[in-house]
């Protein structure tokens, strides 16, 4: 083959790469915006248990009756990579971000460690989920954690 052939082979797969990037990232942004295009949706940061073991995902989550869904943002999958149901659902502290956080989250967010209500009503040991959010967003979360409607369910997401 001449050195030609090689040049034209070359030019058409970093075409096709160059457009299948560009698909992957149409296909990334048209998922964010019908995700959050019906309301409800904060971006947050989450981290599964506590402490530095695990990296923190950006993601955004979404409001719903009876759970928190949490999508990552550069993601393809429609489903939410964790939910977090509403009942039994405790804050068990809020702190700001460690100088090991701010390695992966800006300083002007708000860390809340939460788990959830033993089956024997006591208060949980260790946190599940540590969300990053803030100040504005944690004031939603903790609104809609409160207002959790007695009994029943009314509206889904």
């Amino acid at each position: 083959m001449s050195s030609a052939t090689w040049f034209q082979i070359a030019e058409w797969l970093f075409f096709a790469l160059l457009t299948i990037a560009l698909l992957a990232l149409v296909a990334v942004t048209m998922r964010r915006y019908l995700l959050e295009r019906e309301g409800g949706g904060v971006e947050c940061y989450l981290r599964y248990g506590s402490g530095d073991r695990r990296p923190w995902r950006m993601g955004f989550g979404r409001y719903g009756t009876d759970e928190l869904r949490w999508y990552r943002v550069f993601s393809l999958w429609p489903r939410p990579a964790a939910k977090l149901p509403r009942r039994g659902l405790v804050v068990m502290s809020r702190r700001f971000p460690t100088s090991a956080d701010l390695a992966e989250l800006t300083s002007d967010l708000v860390v809340v460690e939460v788990g959830w209500i033993a089956s024997d009503g006591s208060d949980p040991k260790d946190p599940v989920y540590e969300i990053a959010m803030t100040e504005g967003a944690l004031t939603g979360f903790l609104s809609w954690l409160e207002s959790m409607p007695p009994g029943g369910t009314t509206w889904q997401p």
